[in-house]
């Protein structure tokens, strides 16, 4: 199977898209300005304690209070709250060593929040869940550092290995080795992706992964809560960091300061294998090069297509996601009802495991799926979607068929489902059903290079429009688009987004930068001008 990962970075977002045999296998999007992202590390103040959810609202400095469990608290919370005061209250002194620190006894996992936490106070947290719909963000005590091999825990002395790692000697050595270099106080969880590797690579993250802690510590001392203590040195790293393989044939980044860091990151923990990240330098959007927008306009939105006219229909709610089979207008390959609805369900089986991680889909699932009278049927059914859900590194479980041919599955939710909304909102008219001439469009167009190369003295940009609208004016020997070149001097050029809807537009300079034409001003009148169509905004995947 040839695996690829495409990374595009806008001055917005960062999106990453896996592909297997060209097909899109996994999405993930994240601002470049995000915060409060799962594995941040805070100084809070607990604001207040709720006795009846044994549990406190802490403020992390997000709009809305973070809700901290008792039992997220952990085992060793009685240590860790110690440690954490006696730092605080070392200012102007040496940062107390947690390899030198004496634990206290166990928590007591049925006590009561209000007798371990009192209002005000201060406490250093990790964001467990992302802010979600209008939920704040998660916390936990249990304060861990993911790095590629391992996972490292304060407070803690247990080694522990993958249970992904089958070889049983592997897992021996793996364990007695990070036994004999990790620090006291600190367990380590070995991660799939350890297995094989030498010892000094192993040693290399623990000791950076230790680092982070440390600078962690260092800086309670100086900052006032609530304040960010760690984070991800960058987020394209933090993005591909679990889903990383080397087996992927090649990663192409369209940002030079994201394909460095992408790069250093694969040098770091696969040398052998950093020539597979490669600058993407064309002018054509990397995910329409890659036909990466195609399929998310097809494979998000409430109806998804698969095989042979066949279609699910998936809906939302507060509460939990529901997914409905349809055969459609799909031809029958058997004869009998029974054998082609077996044979729907199973397509739509591999159809909905790609759709929960594409989605990222968390929570409850309720699927429906095309009624079987046959028991033998129902169990094929059940161990063919464990069997496709197998590739899904988030925690799930599934239940057998109900009798009314119902699915239930949970899935683990970190963050927010990616829902992308495909259908498109007329640039022209805002839904308003009533627009300019499109026969005019091409002369706003003409309009708006005008007013770029001879009022504002831009050159060298690129204007993106619709495919259809791009095919048009570039079509036959003495297109518009070569007029318009041969005019204004080919200070310019034109590139089909098909992100785009179709009468929208957006406009790059040389560096990079989006040009505003929504509201152009005549330098040579007080007025502004009127009348001119709307310019499009970068839209991303029209999500807004």
């Amino acid at each position: 199977m040839k695996s690829e990962l495409i990374v595009n970075v806008t001055p917005h977002d960062i999106s990453t898209a896996l592909l297997e045999d060209g097909r899109l296998m996994s999405l993930q999007r994240e601002s470049r300005d995000a915060t409060y992202a799962v594995g941040n590390l805070y100084l809070a103040r607990v604001k207040k304690l709720m006795p009846g959810l044994n549990a406190a609202f802490v403020n992390v400095g997000h709009p809305k209070e973070a809700f901290l469990h008792y039992l997220d608290l952990g085992s060793q919370f009685s240590s860790f709250h110690k440690f954490i005061k006696q730092v605080l209250e070392s200012k102007g002194k040496k940062v107390p060593s947690l390899q030198e620190f004496k634990f206290e006894p166990e928590f007591d996992k049925h006590g009561a929040i209000a007798d371990v936490l009192t209002q005000g106070e201060h406490l250093m947290v990790q964001i467990a869940k992302e802010p979600i719909n209008t939920k704040g963000p998660r916390l936990t005590t249990e304060i861990t550092f993911t790095g590629r091999f391992m996972v490292l825990i304060p407070f803690n002395n247990k080694v522990s290995v993958s249970q992904k790692i089958k070889d049983p000697a592997e897992k021996i050595r793996l364990k007695r080795l990070i036994e004999s270099i990790k620090p006291a106080n600190f367990g380590v969880i070995i991660r799939t992706s350890a297995e094989n590797k030498r010892a000094a690579e192993l040693h290399g993250e623990l000791n950076v992964l230790v680092k982070s802690w440390e600078e962690s510590i260092a800086k309670l001392k100086y900052v006032q809560a609530p304040a960010l203590l760690y984070e991800e040195d960058s987020r394209a790293v933090g993005l591909i960091r679990d889903i990383f393989n080397p087996d992927f044939e090649n990663i192409y980044v369209n940002n030079a300061e994201i394909f460095e860091q992408i790069q250093n990151y694969v040098s770091l923990i696969a040398p052998d294998r950093a020539d597979i990240v490669k600058i993407y330098s064309d002018e054509l959007p990397i995910f329409d090069k890659f036909g990466v927008t195609r399929q998310i306009k097809s494979s998000f939105g409430k109806t998804v297509s698969f095989r042979s006219g066949a279609y699910l229909i998936v809906e939302s709610t507060e509460a939990l996601h529901v997914i409905d089979v349809n055969s459609g207008n799909r031809t029958r390959t058997s004869t009998d009802q029974e054998s082609n609805a077996l044979e729907v369900n199973m397509l739509a089986a591999e159809e909905i495991a790609r759709q929960l991680r594409l989605r990222d889909m968390g929570g409850i699932i309720v699927i429906d799926f095309i009624d079987m009278g046959k028991n033998e049927h129902r169990q094929q059914l059940y161990d063919h979607m464990r069997e496709m859900m197998q590739k899904d590194r988030a925690r799930h479980n599934i239940l057998p068929l109900s009798k009314f041919g119902l699915m239930q599955i949970t899935r683990q939710r970190v963050r927010p489902a990616l829902d992308i909304v495909t259908s498109e909102t007329c640039p022209s008219c805002g839904g308003k059903g009533e627009i300019m001439p499109s026969l005019l469009f091409t002369d706003m167009l003409k309009d708006k290079i005008d007013y770029l190369i001879n009022t504002l003295a831009v050159k060298g940009f690129v204007m993106y429009l619709h495919p259809f609208v791009d095919a048009y004016l570039k079509k036959g020997f003495f297109s518009e688009y070569g007029r318009w070149r041969r005019e204004f001097g080919r200070k310019f050029k034109i590139v089909p987004d098909q992100n785009l809807a179709y009468l929208a537009y957006r406009v790059i300079d040389a560096a990079g930068n989006e040009i505003d034409l929504s509201e152009e001003k005549d330098t040579s009148s007080s007025s502004k001008k009127e009348g001119r169509a709307h310019s499009s905004r970068h839209i991303h995947d029209d999500e807004n």
